[in-house]
């Protein structure tokens, strides 16, 4: 069965980091979802530290609903006094929760406890971890199409592999062993 995540704003604010989760959930690895108040704070922090314009948030937070229609989680509203966790990370556990996924993604663990019986927080480098050891394939491939898709600068799948090292110290290596044994077969 594919994994249900949700994914915490802070780990949609880098954009290499964000980039590449999404296109795991392209690749089908996992299904990902968010709420507009998640897309709204990933919006505001990407415009509070002047990464982006307040159209360019917008049009990202659209890019990202057109190309996951079905990753908005609506209706959740009721359910953030029930959550146990850290206040101003109550929306996320409720989301998790609504949609009965088992995973929330986030940078920020220590706001994520308690949760909802059968949701768990998780680092995006345990994650993508995960991710790798269940689909070596499909992850390796996603990367590869990440890769070749950058243009300024171009980058090589060893190129994105050093940019994401400093957010994923344990799926970058990982993701080196699973290249080899691809090779070795």
């Amino acid at each position: 069965m594919v994994p249900v995540a949700v994914l915490d704003a802070n780990v949609l604010f880098p954009m290499i980091l964000r980039d590449t989760l999404l296109r795991l959930a392209a690749a089908g690895c996992y299904r990902a979802h968010w709420s507009a108040r998640i897309l709204d704070e990933m919006g505001r922090n990407l415009i509070a530290q002047h990464r982006v314009t307040a159209i360019q948030a917008d049009r990202l937070a659209t890019e990202m609903r057109r190309a996951f229609p079905d990753a908005a989680v609506e209706g959740w509203e009721a359910l953030e006094a029930e959550m146990l966790n850290d206040p101003k990370d109550r929306h996320v556990a409720a989301a998790a929760k609504h949609i009965e996924a088992g995973v929330i993604v986030t940078a920020n663990l220590k706001d994520f406890a308690p949760l909802p019986a059968g949701v768990r927080a998780i680092s995006p480098d345990a994650f993508l971890t995960e991710c790798l050891a269940a689909e070596p394939a499909k992850v390796l491939a996603a990367l590869r199409k990440q890769s070749a898709g950058y243009r300024h600068p171009p980058a090589d799948l060893d190129t994105l592999l050093a940019w994401l090292e400093g957010d994923l110290p344990g799926f970058v290596p990982a993701v080196r062993r699973a290249m080899i044994s691809a090779e070795k077969a």
